[in-house]
């Protein structure tokens, strides 16, 4: 059985276009437009919106609606807000030394950036890398451990390609549903090869007839037109997503900030 570094050598997705550069920008807009979102759909927007904001200049430049406007149909807009405000601060004061001190970047983020730029070997732990690391260690870890585990995960890899390496092995085959443990290069040390028991797997709740859904629908008629009328609008959205700062009213009409 081949070891991970192997695996990832021959299996890992290296032709996902944000892998192709060390740009922190790029792969701060990558791991953002990540979150909750299948890696098909943001292969599909990613090189459209860099070519839009291609750095956090001309971002912060941009007024905020324009940002929600190219976020397009990602869903879950408020990252495109967050998106915007993190380049407002870095087009002003430049990179943070502590990268989760920018609007909307939390520790797995700011470690991804870290590791993925930088070459850093910085603990960076989503759920599938977590699944990853519990799974083999045979049950559930504290943050603390769940770092421990990840340091020792993969040697000799280290940094980026550690990093990269655990979450296509989660992505590919530690997966939520129907995990390919006969495939895994972690087969021999992993203590479950398969789900822990009791293992809780959340699942997204249904769009269809959600408030997610009347909130997209809202967003979807403030993308088409320069300003609506809020009578034309579903009224409980709208003062959702004003709130969130994502959108604005005026006069009797709402419009994207």
């Amino acid at each position: 059985m081949t070891g991970l570094a192997d695996w990832y050598a021959a299996h890992g997705r290296h032709d996902l276009p944000w892998r192709a550069t060390r740009d922190p920008w790029a792969v701060l807009v990558s791991e953002v437009m990540l979150q909750q979102t299948q890696v098909a759909r943001v292969l599909d927007a990613w090189p459209a919106f860099m070519a839009e904001f291609p750095d956090p200049a001309t971002m912060a430049a941009a007024a905020p609606g324009a940002v929600i406007a190219a976020w397009g149909r990602l869903g879950y807009p408020r990252r495109a807000r967050r998106l915007h405000d993190a380049a407002v601060v870095i087009a002003r004061d430049g990179w943070p030394e502590d990268l989760r001190t920018l609007p909307g970047v939390g520790a797995y983020t700011a470690g991804a950036i870290l590791d993925q730029v930088h070459d850093e070997d910085v603990p960076a732990i989503d759920v599938n890398v977590r699944r990853v690391l519990e799974r083999r260690a045979g049950r559930l870890l504290t943050p603390k451990e769940a770092d421990a585990a990840y340091r020792r995960t993969g040697r000799p890899l280290r940094g980026r390609d550690r990093f990269l390496a655990i979450m296509d092995l989660g992505a590919a085959l530690c997966r939520a549903n129907d995990p390919r443990c006969a495939a895994c290069p972690l087969r021999r040390g992993c203590a479950t090869r398969g789900p822990l028991a009791g293992e809780v797997r959340t699942k997204q709740a249904p769009f269809e007839g959600s408030f997610r859904q009347r909130r997209g629908r809202v967003m979807a008629r403030l993308r088409e037109a320069d300003a609506v009328a809020v009578r034309d609008l579903d009224a409980e959205a709208l003062e959702s997503l004003v709130a969130d700062g994502l959108a604005t009213v005026s006069r009797g009409r709402a419009s994207l900030p």
